[in-house]
């Protein structure tokens, strides 16, 4: 039962986690530059350095758990979490076709890199807006309502969400260092698409049932 858990909460972060990953960003034109100049080592190195800050922030949720098991606190979380993934789910399905047609041009991204991929890494995540957007709400909801079927299941879910990050990074580092793009502007469209509706029914399910979004786990 437990290792049914696991692959469970490991399933839901990688899929929750992609679709963040999908969404063009600082990162993400950070990692195309470097890996035309580098190779295809830029984007786990990228990544690397994303993870630094996301594990930061999971210790501090997971420190600060006990508080808020027992009280009202962790349903509030929840609801603003879910509320928060439907937004999400949304503007990734309403921007789907701009951000297929552009995210994946390195011209646009304008950045002024540092040598260091790992340090990109950490700068491009908490630079970004929709990072800490994200983690003050959708993530930590999903970090605390996984912690309520055991450490193992949280850390299971966390690993998920960085395997995400992690593939899809080193796909697109390991297709623009060969100089062509892993996906069509089209089939780019359409993971969008599918993506932002897992999020919205996800999000809703989370929000109005959140007592029984642990069974998700």
């Amino acid at each position: 039962m437990l290792t049914l858990e696991i692959f469970r909460a490991l399933l839901l972060g990688f899929t929750i986690g992609l679709t963040g990953a999908l969404v063009p960003g600082p990162m993400l034109f950070a990692t195309i530059e470097l890996s035309l100049k580098k190779g295809w080592l830029a984007g786990p190195e990228v990544v690397f350095g994303h993870i630094l800050v996301e594990l930061v922030l999971s210790i501090l949720i997971l420190f600060g758990v006990a508080s808020f098991i027992g009280s009202g606190a962790i349903s509030a979380v929840s609801i603003i979490g879910g509320f928060s993934l439907t937004v999400f789910g949304l503007l990734t399905v309403k921007d789907a076709k701009t951000t297929a047609s552009a995210g994946l041009s390195p011209e646009t991204s304008g950045l002024k890199l540092t040598s260091n991929p790992v340090a990109l890494g950490l700068i491009t995540s908490v630079s970004n807006p929709y990072f800490w957007i994200w983690w003050l709400t959708a993530g930590s909801a999903l970090v605390l309502k996984a912690y309520e079927l055991g450490i193992i299941i949280s850390i299971a879910y966390i690993l998920g969400h960085w395997t995400a990050d992690l593939s899809w990074f080193t796909a697109i580092s390991g297709s623009f260092s060969r100089g062509k793009t892993l996906f069509s502007q089209q089939t780019h469209r359409y993971i969008l698409y599918a993506c932002g509706t897992f999020l919205i029914f996800f999000g809703l399910y989370f929000m109005f049932n959140y007592k029984g979004a642990a069974q998700l786990f």
